[in-house]
């Protein structure tokens, strides 16, 4: 087989797993990213925040959902109240050298969070040890603690509410859920808040 065939294959297995998968999750994810987006509704109009974090690919999710909020997503708006915890070198290295990389997001949320934030944790396995730590920590301070994961939903299927939780095995195609459910979420957001023209 060439290279240009090999190719080929790859390109168009590609594209058929995510739109086979697509179709399934915009069934079974409707109900809780509903349910998600009424949280940061109400954790916004209160005066609250949205906390984003997760690992490798994850934290740059969490990253760009954040500056969607904060910065601008479809239309130019107030500033919403979204925060990443994946970007403070700082925190994140004196956090791992004092307390352990389990610690990198619960530690920032006892120190950010109050009761009614919206805690959102990215792990494509539902078992990265700092994302289940983190998610524990919210819950115990009142806040919402919702995941997005992937596979079985792991260790965050018995922590995160709302879950939303990709059917897949696959990495790359987990993300790529994550990243259009989020998107659909910073849009959710502004038009409950009446923030987006009609």
């Amino acid at each position: 087989m060439n290279h240009l065939v090999s190719a080929t294959k790859i390109y168009s297995a590609h594209f058929q797993e995510h739109v086979d998968l697509l179709a399934e999750v915009e069934s079974s994810c409707a109900a809780p990213l509903d349910s998600l987006a009424q949280r940061c509704v109400a954790a916004l109009q209160a005066g609250g925040k949205i906390l984003f974090f997760g690992n490798g690919g994850s934290a740059a999710d969490a990253q760009h959902l954040a500056t969607e909020l904060s910065i601008r997503f479809v239309a130019d708006r107030r500033a919403l109240a979204g925060l990443a915890l994946t970007t403070d070198s700082s925190a994140l290295t004196a956090c791992g050298n004092d307390y352990g990389f389990e610690a990198l997001f619960s530690r920032q949320i006892e120190a950010l969070g109050k009761p009614g934030d919206v805690a959102i944790g990215f792990s494509t396995s539902g078992n990265s040890p700092n994302v289940v730590r983190a998610l524990q920590t919210a819950v115990s301070m009142q806040m919402t603690a919702a995941a997005f994961t992937g596979r079985t939903g792991g260790k965050l299927k018995e922590i995160a509410d709302p879950l939303l939780l990709i059917p897949s095995s696959t990495t790359a195609r987990i993300q790529e859920m994550h990243i259009i459910l989020g998107h659909i979420l910073c849009a959710e957001i502004e038009d409950r808040l009446g923030l987006v023209p009609k």
